[in-house]
């Protein structure tokens, strides 16, 4: 089997393109902007009939595109998160129509949950800001497609390689540079958000699934972990990990989106049922992937 992993540069997608080279039988073909890709695709640029092109060359029975911006304008959102899929799509019509299509959405397409309740698939969708609604655009794009496809709406995805312009890989960089001294001093805004984490290394796994399952699927399935937790947990267990040993200063000045949205919950039913799928990994065993991989050289997790 031969399956196209687009952004496999990115955070997820090196999650996903490690899965993928684990099963038996299967060639794993890398896209994206990285030197080296075996299919050289900036989605936010590309002209449809150049990746129809390059599809076609690389044959592929399906496609992964874990390629998307969380950060930057309204302008650079849209024509990663929306023009991107959009385009991805009219290439596989014409050039490998019979191919899976997995696409991997946000949760942040539900806008703002309802504290103590899961949303599933069903729920109507209210972005709070522009990357939830240029992600739901790309989520449309593949629906509408008429190819066999699926979006993987997930959550927040906590583990190895999280980048700086996120929550987690912003605090385990931050505690990395802090060190153990016990004059440090942590400034960050309000934690008290609930956020349904999920570790890489299962989003990866839904998406392996999804890649063989039976179809036809349905066209949108939740990936989280199962239940809310308040971003202070992760901090916390961050903290833990690095043996930090200063204080943590929760300030008024925390990010829109949180005020926006203070819950954020999934309902993973549909996943468990389509896909046989279930997350497999804490939150204490994905913070501590991360921390790993933020830790100074030399520097063992106590």
């Amino acid at each position: 089997m031969r399956i196209l992993v687009l952004g496999a540069g990115g955070y997820l997608g090196r999650h996903v393109a490690d899965r993928l080279r684990t099963r038996p039988g299967t060639r794993v073909l890398l896209g994206g902007r990285a030197p080296g890709a075996d299919v050289p695709a900036d989605l936010a640029t590309v002209p449809p009939d150049a990746l129809a092109r390059a599809v076609a060359a690389a044959a592929p029975d399906a496609v992964v595109n874990c390629a998307g911006a969380t950060g930057g304008d309204a302008v650079h959102l849209a024509e990663v998160n929306a023009r991107g899929p959009a385009v991805l799509c009219a290439a596989l019509r014409e050039a490998a129509p019979a191919a899976r299509l997995v696409h991997l959405g946000s949760a942040a397409e539900y806008g703002p949950g309802t504290p103590g309740r899961a949303v599933p698939e069903t729920e109507p969708c209210a972005p709070a800001g522009p990357y939830g609604a240029t992600k739901l655009a790309g989520t449309a794009a593949v629906t509408a497609s008429g190819l066999d496809a699926v979006v993987l709406r997930v959550g927040n995805p906590v583990g190895a390689g999280a980048p700086r312009s996120g929550l987690p890989g912003r605090v385990a960089a931050l505690l990395a540079e802090a060190g153990t001294r016990p004059d440090a001093e942590l400034r960050l805004g309000d934690l008290s958000a609930h956020r349904d984490f999920v570790d890489a290394r299962d989003v990866a796994h839904a998406v392996d699934l999804a890649t063989i399952a039976d179809g036809p699927l349905p066209a949108v399935l939740n990936i989280g972990g199962g239940g809310a937790r308040p971003v202070r947990d992760l901090v916390r267990g961050l903290a833990d990990a690095a043996g930090y040993r200063g204080r943590i200063t929760e300030t008024a000045d925390g990010s829109a989106r949180s005020a926006q949205v203070s819950w954020q919950c999934s309902d993973i039913t549909a996943a468990r049922d389509a896909l046989g799928w279930r997350p497999t990994h804490s939150l204490a065993a994905s913070v501590t992937a991360l921390w790993a991989a933020y830790a100074p050289e030399g520097t063992a997790a106590p």
